[in-house]
């Protein structure tokens, strides 16, 4: 097994580079020998994660999976290897896999230096890249020699074929450039550009388990407007947390992601304090805007949702916390609805829970002010959306 020490730089963040083979599986946890950043994990994955299939990304075409198949890719959770689940076409992996290339005949039975696979994906949530995470978990020897990863904005539904068009133009996010077999390979990436879909090549055959796209959510000011009343803090309109004061059981993200939870570690749980104090989520909306109602759900939180809940707005980074909702009771395992007395203006909203515990989502119904609508029609403009 070959690692590179050599960290892979992009401006001031840096990032491991791992290449060469691992380790055949010898039993035990797959895990194990698992070649990645450790706890502190890469400069840019606290960001949201652009291509996670449940703002509704989608890997829309391939030109091989003849192993695994392509949607593979953007599964929610580490890949799953079972070391005895084989099919009729060989070993099945949790992952995006392409058959072997091979050359052009007898007397050339390797591969072109410019041949390769390639993938299609569409962003859930179009917006600013800062990072890629190519991941190869338990692609041990099967994985690409190489990885490139190019990017574009295209309004509307573009099919493959629009995608591939000779006219369109692609940025290159990462160029070519050697990874590891089952290794984290992380990429910062510095293109201050908005995109809506990945072309994601392999060089020049193999296998990836998972693909992560990290980065910031650029809304459409257009849409927004269409829509008039909106939920100001979820993540595909532009919303983020900033800061929380615990992520033991699960991240605080959770809070604004779409639907309803489905189960308890889908929303936001804290440890159980064992002080006086109290735990609490703070969150930025994509511009200033009007907050007329609000929702609290502690949807599958029965024996371990918080106590109680209180809502407080600021309007701009120097602005003054000012109380939105007074401390409330919530109860168990609810949707909790309410109207506020007066609209209020914020960029920044924080929750705070008492005395621990946890929600399951957090919604901001309003809309954008004025300003806000210009500012966010100005960074639309000057990113390219």
């Amino acid at each position: 097994m070959t690692e590179a020490v050599t960290p892979h730089a992009t401006g001031d963040t840096a990032t491991p580079h791992y290449t060469g083979d691992a380790s055949p599986f010898g039993g035990g946890d797959p895990y194990a020998d698992y070649r990645t950043p450790g706890p502190g994990g890469f400069p840019f994955d606290h960001l949201v994660d652009l291509a996670d299939r449940r703002l509704g990304a989608g890997v829309i075409a391939a030109n091989d999976e003849f192993f695994a198949e392509r949607e593979n890719l953007l599964n929610p959770g580490s890949a799953v290897f079972d070391p005895e689940r084989f099919g009729h076409k060989g070993k099945i992996m949790d992952g995006w896999e392409t058959r072997r290339r091979r050359g052009t005949g007898t007397d050339r039975p390797h591969p072109e230096a410019d041949d390769h696979d390639w993938a299609l994906v569409r962003l859930g949530a179009p917006g600013v890249v800062r990072g890629l995470i190519v991941d190869t978990a338990h692609f041990r020897g099967n994985y690409p020699q190489a990885v490139s990863v190019e990017a574009v904005a295209l309004p509307g539904s573009p099919s493959p074929e629009e995608l591939l068009a000779p006219d369109v133009k692609w940025t290159t996010l990462v160029p070519r450039t050697p990874i590891g077999g089952h290794a984290a390979n992380g990429f910062a990436v510095d293109a201050e550009q908005y995109f809506t879909h990945l072309r994601v090549t392999q060089h020049p055959d193999g296998g990836i388990a998972r693909l992560r796209v990290y980065g910031e959510v650029v809304p459409d000011p257009g849409w927004l407007g269409a829509l008039g009343t909106f939920d100001l803090a979820a993540l595909e309109n532009g919303g983020l947390v900033e800061d929380a004061s615990d992520r033991f059981y699960s991240p605080p993200t959770n809070t604004i992601r779409p639907g309803r939870s489905q189960k308890m570690d889908d929303g936001w749980e804290t440890r159980r304090r064992r002080d006086t104090g109290h735990d609490w989520i703070r969150y930025r909306l994509a511009e200033q805007s009007e907050i007329r109602a609000v929702e609290i759900d502690t949807a599958y939180l029965k024996g371990n949702a918080a106590g109680w809940a209180a809502l407080s707005v600021r309007d701009g980074e120097d602005g003054e916390w000012v109380e939105a909702l007074p401390r409330t009771r919530l109860q168990p395992d609810t949707n909790h609805r309410f109207v506020l007395a007066d609209p209020v203006a914020a960029t920044h909203v924080r929750i705070d829970i008492f005395p621990d515990g946890g929600i399951s989502r957090l919604r901001l119904f309003g809309s954008l002010t004025e300003s806000g609508t210009a500012r966010l029609n100005a960074r639309h403009q000057e990113l390219g959306g």
